[in-house]
Parts: C-alpha cells; structure tokens; sequence
C-alpha cells in the first residue's frame, strides 16, 4: 500500500492509502462453436475458488501487454490464438488500487502444452461453456467476477459486429 495526495475536482487536497500494481492482462477465448474458456481457481482473498477468464499480471520487465495475455493464454488453459483484440482496459477496483485490466478477446484457437506454475495454477480446472449462457451462469452466482463479466460482454459485441 502506498500513500497519495490528491485533488478533487473542487481543488480540495486530500490522501488516500491505494495499492499500485503494474497491470494485468484477461483473456476472453471464443472456439469456433461460441464457446468461452474460463478458469476456476482458488482466489486467497475471497476464500473460494472463482470463475474467471484467464488472465494475469504484467511483471515480466520490458514485455508488452500483447505478450503477456499470449504467454497467460497458453500456461494456463494450453491454447495459442491466430487473433488478439484488445477490448478495453478496465479498472479492477478504482478505490483502492490504479491496477488496469487490459482484456483481449482470442480467437482461431488451437492447443498447445500447458505451463501452469504457482499454487492457484496447478489446482484450477477449465470450463468450456457457450457464451450464451453467461447471462444464466450469472443469475445463478456461477459467474461473478465483473471485470471477466464485462469482457465477456464488449467479446459478444466484437464478435456480433464481425458476423
């Protein structure tokens, strides 16, 4: 945690305690069938494993974003993609951390070996669904995490703005 000064758009001057984070990356990766890969792993701060796009964080010194969500995509679900887009960059939690979430939809997927390192990596297990059925994964608290939902949601626009 870090400590900041700032500016409201008042002028008044004020401090906050905020993490810093050098950014991450979130992958929204759609088959040719419409379906999505997501991971479900153990989150440390929630408790519980979640469901979530793959994704990670931007710490490799001097490797650019795109980089990033290509070496994710393939260690953690074991798939390369002949296409990246980038969607948006999100903010994860704008209140307490600067972290942005620079999330890439991936298509024309193809398999290849997996790399997962870490504790959370090993034990996670994938979950192929079609993307139409995000809305009632949702509904019933299957989905939950908002930066993955809202990938999810600009992917469907991308992809129906193609067809």
């Amino acid at each position: 945690m870090v400590r900041g000064r700032f500016s409201s758009p008042e002028g008044e001057e004020f401090e906050r305690e905020f993490m810093e984070h050098p950014g991450a990356v979130g992958i929204i990766a759609v088959d040719g069938s419409s379906r999505v890969t997501l991971v479900r792993q153990f989150r440390g701060p929630m408790g519980r494993t979640v469901l979530e796009m793959p994704a990670g964080t931007c710490d490799v010194a001097g490797e650019e974003p795109l980089a990033t969500a290509r070496r994710e995509l393939a260690e953690e679900v074991g798939l390369e993609a002949q296409r990246f887009e980038e969607l948006a960059a999100l903010p994860v939690s704008p209140g307490v951390s600067d972290q942005l979430t620079r999330v890439y939809l991936a298509t024309g997927l193809s398999s290849c070996a997996p790399g997962r390192e870490g504790p959370e990596e090993r034990a996670m297990t994938l979950e192929v669904v079609p993307i139409d059925e995000v809305p009632a994964m949702v509904a019933a608290g299957e989905l939950m995490d908002a930066v993955t939902l809202a990938g999810i949601a600009l992917a469907r626009e991308a992809l129906a703005r193609r067809a």
